[in-house]
Parts: structure tokens; C-alpha cells; sequence
């Protein structure tokens, strides 16, 4: 079976267009198909309640969604004109964010793009990078995204710190297949001090980070209350990273290895370099 990246690339990189200025844009007919939307008239709908997530995200929305009018066949050599809409990577984040997520193939694209966008949020040439490189860069982002997470979390009822190293666990435990950060840490061969995200290399890291960002945006979202309800949030959406990832014929993030380098251990690196250089 075709590795995540290679499946993701042959159902929404096919369709992804390049403008004269070299910047990528999907269109929202194409875009339709492909999430199994049978009618316009209610892909629009989800395209709608994206524009207002845009909007009320501060973003403006031009730069997102720009209406075009494309000419089709309708048989018999002749053409009519129909209404489409350019979108961006960040505005097609927005639509299958908002789309229906009983589809199978919703989860995958806000995998897909929810990763993309954050890694074209961190750097443009992220594809680039070497994989201590990106193993920073998504780090980096983690620490931040887990400030966030934890705002969400104590707003939802999460208060002390080990009601929140109990949430944290939660999460853990839905993308792990039942293992608690102590597990993971144990499985890695860490010492009490060593981070267990500090030994992850960047493919584990990534599904952690979309853990991270997705539980934070469901709990502000649905405005979720209770500490049980937080954390069978945590839960629930890390379980279904992990089932995305299965499907996908995917390692399982307890099954992949662990770097021999930290990160600590990369950064005294890349310091020491920067030095010398200088």
C-alpha cells in the first residue's frame, strides 16, 4: 500500500493548480468531487460557513476565495458558463474543517491540509528540509500549539496540574492505542528527565501536533464544559488520528523509531554551527 503522503498527493495534489505567479490554488468544483460532495448547491453551503471562519479569523477573505466563472461542455460542442471558486490551501483547510465528518474521505483532507498548512505556516520550502530540521520546526510549533491547548483545556474546567497531566494522558491514549505518556516514555527507553517529545522524529511529531491543534479547536468550538467531557475530547480525537493513520496503511506512532538524537541535542548543534559560521 502507498505510503500517507503518496495517497494524500494522488487525491488532492492532482487536482492542485499553479497561477502565473507560481502560487497554488484548488478549484471548489474539483475540490467537490473529490470530497464526495454530489451537489454544488450543498458544498456551497460548507463554502460559506469556510468564508465566515476566515472572517471571523481575521483573514481576508479575497485572499482565500476569489469567484471565477469557467466555461464547460455541455454537449453537442457547445459551452455555457458556470461559477467557481479558487481557494487556497488555507481555504480548503476551512472547507473540510467545516464539511461532513461522517465522510471518510473529510478526515483525510483535514489531515492533509491541516498538516500542509502548518507546515506552510512554519516555513515555504518545508519539503526541503532535512528531517532534524523539520523535527524543530514541528517541535517549536508543538510548544506553542500546547500553550494553546492548555488555555482551551483550563477554560473547559481543566485546572490543576494533574487534572491536566490526566487530560494530556487522554489524548495520548487515543492515538497510541491505549498508552499513557509514562508508556510512551518507558517504550522509548527515556530517563525521568528526557521529554518524550523531544525523541520524536518528525512523522510522530506531526500526528501529535494535529492531535494537539484539532482537540484545541474542537474545545473552543463546541464550547465544551467538564473535565470528563475535556477529556473524552482528548480521547476521541486522538483515536481518530490513529484510524486515519491505520487507514492509510500507516506506522502506528508506537511502532515508529525513535531518533537517536534529541532535541536539545540538535539545537546545541545547530547553535554551535551558527557560531562558527559567524
Amino acid at each position: 500500500m502507498s505510503s500517507i503522503k503518496e495517497y494524500q498527493e494522488k487525491i488532492f495534489e492532482e487536482i492542485e493548480h499553479i497561477n502565473e505567479y507560481g502560487e497554488e490554488f484548488w478549484y471548489a468544483r474539483e475540490l467537490q468531487k473529490v470530497l464526495d460532495y454530489s451537489e454544488w448547491r450543498n458544498f456551497n453551503l460548507v463554502i460559506n460557513k469556510a468564508i465566515t471562519a476566515c472572517e471571523n479569523s481575521q483573514n481576508n477573505r479575497g485572499d482565500h476565495f476569489v469567484e471565477v466563472n469557467k466555461m464547460v461542455q455541455i454537449g453537442s460542442g457547445s459551452e455555457r458558463a458556470i461559477e467557481d471558486i479558487m481557494l487556497s490551501r488555507y481555504a480548503c483547510y476551512l472547507v473540510v474543517q467545516n464539511g461532513d465528518s461522517r465522510k471518510k474521505v473529510i478526515a483525510l483532507g483535514q489531515t492533509y491540509f491541516a498538516v500542509k498548512t502548518r507546515q506552510q505556516e512554519l516555513i515555504d520550502d518545508y519539503d526541503r528540509l532535512s528531517e532534524e530540521q523539520k523535527r524543530l520546526a514541528i517541535r517549536n510549533e508543538m510548544i506553542n500549539h500546547n500553550k494553546s491547548l492548555a488555555e482551551a483545556a483550563d477554560m473547559a474546567g481543566v485546572k490543576t496540574p494533574l487534572e491536566y497531566a490526566i487530560f494530556q494522558n487522554h489524548g495520548y491514549m487515543g492515538l497510541y492505542g491505549g498508552l499513557k505518556a509514562k508508556d510512551i516514555h518507558k517504550k522509548k527507553g527515556l530517563t525521568k528527565s528526557q521529554k518524550i517529545l523531544d525523541h520524536m522524529g518528525s512523522t510522530e511529531l506531526a500526528a501529535n501536533l494535529f492531535r494537539a491543534t484539532q482537540t484545541d479547536e474542537k474545545l473552543r468550538r463546541e464550547n465544551i464544559k467538564g473535565k470528563a467531557e475535556a477529556n473524552k475530547t482528548h480521547y476521541e480525537v486522538g483515536k481518530t488520528v490513529r484510524k486515519t493513520i491505520r487507514e492509510l496503511g500507516g506506522t502506528m506512532p508506537e511502532e515508529l523509531l525513535t531518533p537517536e538524537k534529541s532535541i536539545k541535542a540538535i539545537e546545541k548543534e545547530f547553535i554551535d554551527k551558527k557560531k562558527i559560521e559567524e
